[in-house]
């Protein structure tokens, strides 16, 4: 592969040779109907662009009148977008021919790169492109298309495309790398009428990858959402950065991915390890990043059309208005499911309520208004506003069944008068999946741009996920800079001794056991005499994994002679568990008092970098799994938070008598240790199980530490 140096476009200015080309070239064009070829070509002359365009091909002649060029080097100087219509074994010695000719970038539809093992093929490519200073889109590129300027690259068939006129921030895009889905996605939105105004196939992204991708669209003045499906993060670090530009720029990015069942790649050391799994990490990350991330195709697209109409996620819980008790109850049912609060209604709105309501109902959320509304349409504009103005919610859910024309009309003027000025995301979900609406009401909820829903399940599923992109993006700001850290020990290679991790927690700022490593009898005789009775005995190796399963853990030892004693037992239980490994000592340390056992811990992902761990811990801690994974930037005060979503949280507080344990220093050890993580870039992973938290004001003591580093 060329080493040469990178001259090829990258970022907006890159895509914007896709999307807006000056001229184009069409090569391995031939006049068969219904070739690659033919049908590339006939989507630029259908859609009447107004560039120049060359068509190159072996077979010569002309195309509607068009002559075709017989070789590259016949193509002028200079030319802004090549599309390659040929097969993979043409496509290096035209990449080339487009070098020579200066052209500033290439659309490659042809398979057999990477996506079939030919890693080394595509790397070739991608390199000569890269050299030569040729934009890339693809290989394995199904198209994209530019609805604004009404310019499509497609080689499947023929597409006369729909012009839009489109408002600032008034339309999505979409980039996909699954070109099936890409229209699925497109096709749904453009139901809701939510205007889609660019999608984009990327293919294996040798060249232009979603970084890329995502930072035009946020340059883009009519783009004001971007969904994004992908298998596959390329460059999880560029990408990272262009989420973060467009939370910068108030422009929400979906993102689905797949993949959360699969076994991590990595083999992993600890439990940290095996509880950070590759896609967990991702997740993590992208949601710090600002990213919508979603799970399903249904959330997808009703999570889309929530964001293109409120670009400004909640915060807040949602207010839900029902005709219906019953619904009140499933609500709160199915918002505990999604992990969603339903806060309680504030003391102002209730009593204006009293003021409207019938005695019969009670001013509370979920806002159950009876079946008084058929008597008193009215009631419809008086709940949805108390609920909007409410300080204590960040949206609006309707579940309710419409009812006759005339009964339908007055509810739903009376939600967009409620909505006036609003702007907090509202969803209409109208009972009765399939019965027909009064088209005056369609019309209507149409022109006010009105979300209206047949699935109430599906609206708060919806309203989810928004709300927790509204806190993610709150908990981004929240976050602390990396410090550097003095008198840490010289790391080996892979996993690290107990005694040597305890001495970089102890340099981080972590409270560990005083204590210290005794390599004779004697040693640990006068270590214990130092710090006093009763001591705990370790056995210590790199090559020790599991100490307590070897007989290598001993508690409560009280004198000299019991000291000596364990000194020996030790060794000998080591020997039989693992025979012939040498010890580099005897960690001895002080009997610590009991706490609450958690977990903190961290993992460094190859390609997305490291995640905190915190959580249950002790011995149960992968069989229960309940900890949550942090960004390693976070504040103490936003990990505290994170601490009471863990499901055991009640623990924290004190439990059947149990005191309440200091949650604060818990979280600034889940802060140190994403400092050393930050820091030390060839520690791999970080196991610290358990940590005993103390009672509230007495702080946390790191029993037990893991690090492993770089192989």
């Amino acid at each position: 592969m060329s080493k040469g140096k990178d001259m090829s476009l990258g970022g907006a200015a890159a895509v914007e040779l896709f999307m807006r080309p000056r001229s184009v070239a069409i090569i391995g064009v031939s006049s068969k109907p219904g070739s690659a070829g033919m049908n590339a070509y006939n989507n630029f002359s259908t859609n009447k662009y107004a560039g120049d365009i060359h068509l190159v091909g072996r077979s010569g002649g002309t195309i509607d009148g068009r002559p075709v060029l017989t070789d590259i080097d016949q193509l002028p100087e200079g030319v802004d977008l090549a599309i390659f219509t040929l097969p993979a074994a043409g496509v290096k010695e035209a990449m080339e021919g487009c070098v020579r000719r200066k052209v500033k970038a290439a659309t490659i539809f042809a398979s057999g790169f990477a996506e079939v093992g030919e890693r080394a093929k595509q790397d070739e490519l991608a390199a000569i492109a890269r050299d030569g200073g040729v934009a890339l889109l693809g290989p394995n590129c199904l198209g994209y298309t530019n609805f604004i300027n009404g310019i499509t690259a497609g080689f499947v068939n023929v597409t006369q495309v729909a012009r839009i006129t489109a408002e600032p921030r008034s339309t999505t895009a979409i980039i996909s790398q699954s070109g099936g889905l890409m229209a699925h996605i497109r096709m749904g939105l453009e139901q809701r009428d939510i205007p889609v105004g660019y999608n984009v196939s990327t293919g294996n992204e040798a060249g232009v990858g979603l970084a890329d991708l995502v930072d035009f669209f946020v340059a883009d003045e009519v783009t004001g959402c971007i969904v994004i499906y992908t298998e596959e993060v390329r460059k999880p670090a560029e990408f990272l950065a262009a989420a973060r530009r467009a939370m910068a720029a108030g422009k929400p990015v979906l993102m689905m991915h797949p993949g959360s069942g699969e076994a991590a790649r990595e083999a992993v050391n600890s439990h940290t390890g095996a509880l950070a799994g590759d896609h967990a990490v991702m997740r993590t990350l992208v949601t710090h990043a600002g990213i919508l991330f979603v799970d399903t195709i249904d959330e997808m697209v009703d999570s889309a059309e929530i964001a293109a109409r409120f670009p400004k996620s909640p915060v807040n819980g949602p207010g839900i208005l029902t005709f219906s008790g019953a619904f009140c109850a499933i609500a709160h049912d199915f918002c505990e499911k999604l992990d969603l609060d339903v806060p309680p209604m504030s003391a102002p709105q209730v009593a204006e309520l009293r003021k409207v309501l019938p005695s019969f109902a009670t001013p509370r959320n979920p806002l159950d208004l009876t079946t008084q509304p058929v008597f008193q349409p009215e009631l419809m504009y008086h709940g949805a506003k108390a609920l909007l103005e409410d300080p204590a919610l960040g949206s609006l859910v309707i579940s309710i069944p419409i009812g006759p024309p005339v009964l339908a009309m007055k509810y739903l003027n009376g939600l967009l008068q409620a909505m006036e000025g609003n702007t907090r995301p509202v969803v209409f979900s109208i009972l009765g999946e399939r019965s027909p609406l009064p088209q005056e009401f369609v019309d209507l909820a149409k022109q006010k741009k009105l979300i209206i829903s047949r699935s109430a399940e599906r609206s708060l599923r919806a309203m989810a996920q928004v709300t927790f992109h509204g806190r993610a993006i709150e908990r981004a700001k929240m976050t602390v800079d990396a410090k550097p850290i003095a008198g840490l020990p010289e790391f080996g290679k892979g996993t690290q001794a107990e005694w040597v991790g305890k001495l970089a927690l102890k340099a981080a700022g972590i409270r560990i056991p005083d204590g210290d490593l005794a390599r004779t009898a004697d040693e640990a005789v006068a270590v214990a005499a130092r710090i006093g009775y009763p001591v705990v005995m370790k056995a210590q190796a790199a090559k020790l994994a599991h100490k307590t399963e070897a007989g290598g853990v001993l508690l409560n030892i009280a004198d000299e002679a019991g000291v000596r004693k364990a000194w020996t037992t030790l060794h000998e239980n080591v020997g039989r568990y693992q025979a012939g490994l040498k010890l580099d000592g005897v960690l001895v340390e002080k009997m610590s008092s009991k706490g609450l056992e958690l977990v903190v811990g961290a993992r460094r992902d190859a390609a997305w970098g490291p995640v905190v761990v915190v959580g249950v811990g002790g011995t149960l801690v992968e069989a229960i799994g309940d900890v949550r994974l942090l960004p390693p930037d976070l504040s103490k005060e936003a990990i505290v938070k994170e601490l009471y979503k863990l499901k055991t949280a009640k623990l924290l507080d004190g439990f059947r008598g149990a005191p309440a344990v200091d949650v604060d220093a818990v979280a600034e050890v889940a802060v140190k240790i994403g400092n050393l993580m930050r820091t030390v870039p060839e520690i791999t992973e970080i196991d610290v199980n358990p940590v005993f938290a103390h009672p509230r004001g007495q702080g946390v003591t790191a029993l037990d530490a893991l690090i492993v580093t770089k192989e």
